[in-house]
């Protein structure tokens, strides 16, 4: 993975800005464990309003179900830091906005939280597009590196390259 310092982070930000302002497509973020992380990122840029839609902080999972309509059986089966819960987390920014595009991301930064089966670093990652009305989503399972704040700005840099590639 390339550099996830600030200068790092603001270039594929840039990168990912042109091509939703050049599309005239705007995106959502639903973000957990990146406590909004990514949004800072996508709105630090002059003129975001152009792209950026709107975006959600869910850190608990009543936040999640509150927010994004996560369903609680899928957060009570495959707990928040889940493919199912980032596809749910993508589908519900869909339904909660008029975005494009929308990003969902939720993991377990640490120090604590992590288990053998989900240690920290774990993040999931969710992409979904809508086009025409349809909406197609996929999700990626990431193990960082690092303590918290690398954890978390790995998870930003790989949302970011996700959109800068869909």
């Amino acid at each position: 993975m390339t550099p996830t310092g600030d200068e790092a982070l603001r270039k594929l930000t840039m990168r990912v800005a042109r091509r939703l302002r050049a599309a005239g497509e705007g995106l959502a973020t639903a973000e957990s464990c990146t406590g909004g992380m990514l949004a800072k990122c996508l709105t630090d840029l002059p003129g975001s309003s152009a792209y950026f839609d709107r975006g959600w902080i869910t850190y608990s999972n009543v936040a999640k179900h509150e927010e994004l309509r996560v369903e609680g059986r899928l957060l009570a089966r495959y707990g928040a830091v889940s493919e199912e819960v980032a596809l749910a987390m993508v589908r519900g920014a869909f339904k909660e906005s008029h975005a494009h595009h929308a990003v969902a991301v939720t993991g377990i930064t640490g120090p604590a939280g992590g288990s053998a089966r989900k240690p920290v670093g774990t993040v999931w990652i969710g992409w979904g597009y809508r086009k025409h009305g349809r909406i197609r989503v996929h999700a990626t399972r990431f193990r960082f590196q690092g303590g918290r704040d690398a954890v978390r700005r790995q998870a930003v840099r790989a949302a970011l390259e996700g959109l800068a590639e869909s």
